[in-house]
């Protein structure tokens, strides 16, 4: 796992010093694992390791591409806690690609839902709760 981490430094030649401490504040259990191969973890184990590697990178944006998929719960919370960190944090730019609404809900600021590839509404928080964009999200 710490070679999978470190790989991430190949984006930033010349920058890095090492695995910023910050990754294993947000995600404790790759501390512990960093001599495991990255093939031997769960799949919240694997994308929480994938969440650090980009980390790892400094970037000024996140794309996450439903990070809850196939995740337990505990995981879920986990990985919840660590981008309304990053969000609050505001120095990274989040883009998250959700299907659990829940989960997108309690972490966005403005959102876009999507029907077969056309937007079907958009808006801040306060818009979520109209009665004629919830009538898209399927529960």
């Amino acid at each position: 796992m710490r070679e999978n981490l470190e790989s991430g430094f190949s984006a930033i030649r010349g920058r890095a010093t090492g695995i910023p401490d910050e990754v294993f504040e947000l995600f404790p259990v790759l501390k512990s694992m960093l001599h495991r191969r990255g093939g031997d973890l769960s799949g919240g184990q694997q994308q929480q390791l994938a969440i650090g590697r980009a980390l790892v990178m400094r970037p000024s944006l996140i794309i996450l591409d439903e990070p809850t998929e196939g995740i337990q719960p505990s995981i879920i919370k986990d990985i919840g806690r660590a981008i309304a960190y990053l969000r609050d944090k505001g120095e990274i730019a989040i883009l998250l690609v959700e299907q659990y609404f829940d989960f997108a809900c309690e972490l966005a600021d403005n959102f876009v839902i999507l029907d077969r590839g056309s937007v079907v509404a958009s808006g801040d928080q306060e818009a979520l709760r109209q009665p004629d964009v919830r009538k898209h999200l399927t529960v």
